[in-house]
């Protein structure tokens, strides 16, 4: 199918839960183990579950260690193409997430995530030891290593 066609088809198959409409019956039952919870897939090896067969293969490359997808510029080899997709930016120096508050861009949408925890003033992150709170992990695990005494 056309993914252009997706945007336009009528979606006959409407989530219980939330009421979202899918083109096939078998979206919307992949899209509800959202909302159940049900994982029915299986890792034979270790006995992980899973909402999607999908995730299940890619899941089983960790013990096999089974890397597919190779980068044409350094030769490193990833068991998701995410991962290379994203390797790929550390030699393109691509930032494709863009901070709306200051500009700042990332090579990850995680990394924005943390960063706008500094404009917000959340701090999602307390330390066990004091309970003194942190915008980032990385602050938090600074931290930490005073209370052991280690240094980085």
């Amino acid at each position: 199918m056309n993914h252009q066609r997706t945007h336009t088809i009528k979606k006959s198959f409407e989530c219980l839960y939330c009421g979202k409409g899918f083109i096939t019956n078998s979206h919307l039952i992949r899209h509800q183990r959202n909302h159940t919870g049900e994982k029915p897939f299986e890792c034979p090896d270790c006995g992980k579950c899973f909402s999607q067969n999908s995730n299940l293969m890619i899941h089983q490359r960790t013990h096999t260690g089974e890397k597919l997808f190779e980068c044409p510029d350094c030769g490193k080899s990833f068991s998701e193409n995410s991962s290379l997709v994203i390797h790929q930016r550390t030699h393109t120096g691509e930032k494709p997430f863009e901070c709306p508050e200051c500009g700042k861009c990332f090579s990850h949408n995680s990394f924005l995530l943390i960063h706008q925890n500094i404009h917000t003033g959340e701090k999602l992150y307390e330390c066990p030891d004091c309970g003194k709170d942190f915008n980032t992990r990385a602050s938090l695990l600074n931290h930490v290593l005073i209370h052991t005494g280690e240094t980085i």
